[in-house]
């Protein structure tokens, strides 16, 4: 197993560049000087997932009218991520980080138990990188459902 390491308000949020569904290459570099929301998910088109993303889509005007970008990370491939944007009408970046080196980066990747197994895969994680590329919050083990209802009290948010 591998020893992960969490973020924390302050870290400097890990660099990364990965493919989104429309096959382009998405840096956080790319919105340096804005604040950006990078969630992390296990699996596109499951119930779950599927329940954060359209959360996060109902949300996302909302969350740009306050100056924050949504970015959602998970382990699929670009083709399923396109289909899962398609059929959910999702219009923010979906990356696909199959080799999980980004998830690992952010403290995404790493144990989880789930019916008495253990097992490495993706925790369901928030990172809030502020304008300064600085965490600004820091969530793991989040609940699909209300997360981002609570994610928008956390960061103070109308």
């Amino acid at each position: 197993m591998t020893d992960q390491q969490r973020l924390a308000p302050g870290d400097t949020a890990p660099a990364f560049s990965l493919t989104d569904q429309e096959g382009n290459t998405v840096s956080l570099a790319d919105y340096a000087g804005q604040r950006v929301i990078v969630y992390f998910y296990p699996a596109a088109a499951t119930p779950g997932c599927t329940t954060q993303a359209c959360d996060f889509r109902d949300n996302l005007a909302a969350f740009m009218a306050e100056g924050f970008a949504v970015v959602g990370i998970s382990p699929d491939g670009p083709a399923k991520l396109t289909k899962f944007a398609e059929a959910e009408s999702l219009t923010f970046p979906l990356l696909s980080d199959e080799d999980h080196a980004v998830a690992a980066a952010y403290g995404a990747w790493g144990e989880k138990k789930n019916y008495g197994r253990t097992y490495e895969g993706l925790i369901r994680s928030t990172v809030v990188v502020g304008a300064d590329g600085a965490v600004e919050l820091a969530q793991y083990n989040v609940r699909a459902t209300g997360h981002v209802a609570k994610l928008r009290r956390d960061l103070h948010l109308a």
